[in-house]
């Protein structure tokens, strides 16, 4: 199978190393990709956001699957252009994205399914916000009703930041606060046929001990030591499958990856959010630990035929990753400093550590940063006390002027299991 991964992330970057591991994978492309990626998939330039580019760019490789992986081109139809073209394509059609794209389409799928979430006002006048931030009180939690790369969120006590937030959006969503730990839990499906995969944890908060700014996310792991042991069949009970069903009956089916952002609360499992693509940086762990080999759960997924999939298999190894962000990440991170000690990791770390490249470009002989988050450092182990060992090792052997990473990735939950 040739496939073509659109995107030049480090969710990308596990993609495209599962997928170069995935003996059904003959040729893998990369579009754009990053200097990591260049690693294990032959790049090639085009506008992720143009559908019709990507495409041409699929039929001239002779691609027999396209993976979307970011959201932007989900929500902008790249998936029905791609589909268009005679191509089996792993994301959601545009409609369906909306799911992602619109907090308040989420929520009205959610009430028609009667799945559990927090209660909400989706607003657009200053009177209306004023109203909803008084009804909840504080803490209030503020969300823009579009696409903001995770960074759309605001939790706070303070008034005054949370109406500032609100007026800033064109439409938001004002929500009352869910208490309890987050889990992420992603779903492959065909529309009908819903695969779960492991729940992860991700770290939203820029600092050590989930303080400072919310950013895309600075590193996950998986599994979950503390979690119910029948927790994903709960959710897959109360969440996925009556999501999908809801979708289907609307006309609207979602066939693609499934994201459910989830709360653990005193009262159950809400639904903070759905995401219409694989999450970074959960991605990166939950690839870690699938055996399954993933070309041709995506292939199904694409062609409607995941039914016929074979149950799931996993590693029995807990995996932690963690990421390193550029100088003043999440505000205005410099970009263009060099990268050193990626070569260290292979010869020191590998099998059992890996670096995923994020926000990276060839710059001569040199990887230099181009973004906010530039790394995932993703390492396994027999435990996440192991895992994390192995994470911040490698992270040891990385330098990169400036830099930063949280230091306290997965360490509650080690020494809690």
């Amino acid at each position: 199978m040739k496939v073509l991964v659109i995107g030049g992330g480090a969710r990308e970057h596990a993609l495209c190393r599962s997928l170069s591991l995935d003996p059904e994978v003959t040729a893998l492309y990369c579009a754009p990709g990053n200097a990591g990626i260049a690693e294990v998939a032959e790049l090639h330039p085009v506008d992720a956001l143009d559908g019709d580019a990507v495409a041409r760019l699929a039929t001239e490789l002779g691609a027999e699957l396209v993976v979307v992986g970011p959201e932007a081109p989900l929500v902008a139809g790249v998936a029905d252009a791609v589909r268009a073209a005679g191509i089996p394509c792993f994301g959601p059609s545009a409609e369906a994205a909306r799911l992602e794209g619109s907090k308040a389409f989420a929520k009205d799928v959610m009430a028609g399914a009667n799945v559990p979430t927090a209660l909400s006002y989706v607003c657009t006048t200053p009177a209306e916000i004023d109203e909803a931030l008084d009804a909840f009180g504080a803490p209030y939690v503020v969300k823009d009703d579009g696409l903001a790369a995770g960074k759309g969120v605001v939790v706070t006590d303070d008034v005054d930041v949370a109406r500032a937030h609100a007026l800033a959006c064109d439409r938001v969503v004002i929500e009352e606060f869910l208490d309890g730990p987050e889990v992420s839990l992603f779903a492959i499906t065909d529309g009908t046929t819903v695969l779960p995969l492991q729940p992860a944890q991700d770290f939203k908060r820029a600092l050590d001990g989930d303080e400072g700014p919310n950013t895309g996310g600075m590193g996950a792991y998986s599994p979950l030591p503390w979690a119910d042991p029948k927790l994903v069949d709960e959710v897959m009970r109360t969440v996925l499958q009556p999501t999908v069903d809801e979708l289907r009956r609307r006309g609207t089916p979602f066939s693609g990856l499934l994201y459910a952002g989830l709360a653990i609360t005193s009262r159950g499992v809400r639904v903070i959010e759905f995401n219409a693509r694989f999450g970074d940086p959960e991605t990166q762990v939950v690839l870690a630990r699938l055996k399954t080999p993933l070309a041709g759960l995506l292939l199904g997924s694409a062609n409607g035929t995941l039914d016929a999939a074979p149950a799931l298999n996993w590693h029995d190894d807990a995996a932690v990753t963690v990421v390193i962000a550029s100088h003043n990440y999440p505000d205005t991170p410099r970009t263009g400093d060099p990268i050193e000690g990626l070569a260290d990791v292979v010869a020191k770390d590998a099998p059992h550590a890996f670096v995923l490249h994020a926000g990276t470009r060839q710059d001569g002989d040199a990887v230099v940063s181009a973004g906010g988050r530039v790394l995932s450092v993703t390492a396994s182990g027999k435990d996440l006390t192991q895992a994390r060992e192995r994470a911040y090792a490698a992270v040891g052997r990385i330098r990169l002027d400036g830099s930063q990473h949280r230091t306290d990735i997965a360490r509650k939950a080690a020494e809690e299991a």
